[in-house]
């Protein structure tokens, strides 16, 4: 299977370990960092999105009418909007891009982060909206006859839009979680399920939980699998940690005094399930497998994708491949120098690894039988 990488689209140059020089929107940083990535060998970048953060949809637009290459994975949260106005929003940002838009539809794990936005529903409830207004958002992109719905959160009738994505029948969904009701959910409807690292054993796990939830809804196919990590490298094994722990010594001093990194995240009592599982997987040790390195996340209270891999260029590279081996084919990375991590990433780990997976699928493809030598006989 192909393997892709993914980066972060951000609007400033701010990070876990400083913060950002200038407006939350700087719109030159914002398509630096983008041809960065696009000259550099990733294949898309996430524009991300959080309550008071500027509007992703619209800096992915800015983004896409620059550059010709680069794939963007748009953020959505449901709450926002209504589902037959997303999908044209979506549709258009298609277009604008020449079909290069993958939409991840958030559900949110943090309640007060939600009612900052006035969603007052449950987390059960909201992942059974964001499975509704998915399955209504991929029927406004292929139906070009009205229809009608009505649903446990979402009711209108003879809606058809006038406008469709480029890419047929539709763009990829794109789904995460790490509670059974995220398993369930995006095994139902995500065509690209999101996990944030984790030790390979406990990935493993999640990537067959989700495999479940796809068969149990009567599914095929099963989504492709993502996970996410922030890469910390070095020229040398011992530069690589040293770097690691001016990482989170950084972090620490950000978060001194019980300090928030953000608005939306709690440094020690996480509501939702995927920080949860990351405190709970630091508390087990700090380093797991080749070259996962928790301290990171325990330091960010789990926010988000906060697990390190630390070393060369190599050792980062052959721990991605231990993960491609479980069915893993999409990475996402994002180093705490975002600008600066993504061209090193992308100059020394990408090309290691797109060319091993060549090689194990080389390997694996199928060996044509050798031909017969054909004898002529006179007649």
């Amino acid at each position: 299977m192909p393997v892709e990488f993914l980066g972060i689209g951000g609007t400033n140059d701010g990070s876990e370990t400083h913060a950002r020089s200038g407006a939350s929107f700087d719109k030159d940083y914002t398509l630096r960092l983008a041809r960065a990535h696009e000259e550099h060998g990733w294949d898309r970048v996430l524009f991300a999105y959080g309550s008071g953060s500027p509007d992703p949809a619209q800096a992915a637009a800015y983004v896409a009418t620059k550059l010709d290459k680069l794939q963007i994975l748009l953020a959505h949260r449901p709450n926002v909007s209504y589902p037959t106005f997303a999908a044209k929003t979506f549709a258009t940002l298609d277009r604008i891009s020449d079909g290069r838009l993958t939409v991840h539809f958030i559900t949110g794990g943090t309640d007060h982060e939600q009612q900052r936005e006035g969603d007052y529903l449950t987390k059960d409830e909201r992942y059974s909206r964001t499975e509704e207004y998915i399955r209504i958002v991929k029927k406004a992109w292929t139906s070009h006859e009205p229809f009608d719905h009505e649903g446990q959160h979402y009711k209108f009738a003879d809606f058809v839009s006038d406008v469709f994505p480029v890419q047929q029948p539709r763009p990829d969904v794109s789904f995460g979680g790490s509670s059974p009701a995220a398993y369930k959910a995006g095994g139902a409807v995500a065509d690209i399920f999101c996990l944030w690292g984790e030790p390979l054993a406990d990935t493993a796990a999640q990537i067959e939980s989700v495999r479940e939830a796809a068969r149990a809804a009567g599914r095929t196919d099963t989504p492709r699998i993502q996970v996410a990590f922030r890469p910390i490298l070095g020229a040398t094994e011992d530069l690589a940690w040293e770097k690691a722990h001016r990482t989170v010594d950084a972090i620490k001093q950000r978060t001194s005094g019980g300090k928030t990194l953000t608005r939306r995240h709690s440094l020690t009592n996480p509501q939702n399930t995927g920080s949860q599982r990351l405190l709970e997987i630091a508390a087990r040790g700090e380093r797991f497998d080749r070259a996962l390195w928790t301290p990171t996340a325990a330091a960010t209270g789990g926010a988000g994708n906060s697990n390190a891999l630390v070393g060369t260029p190599e050792t980062v590279a052959q721990a991605l491949l231990d993960y491609y081996d479980l069915g893993v084919d999409i990475f996402s990375a994002r180093g705490y120098d975002t600008l600066d991590d993504a061209i090193d990433f992308g100059r020394y780990v990408i090309p290691i690894v797109r060319e091993e997976v060549a090689k194990r699928e080389q390997a694996k493809a199928p060996t044509p039988p050798p031909q017969r030598e054909s004898i002529a006989v006179d007649g």
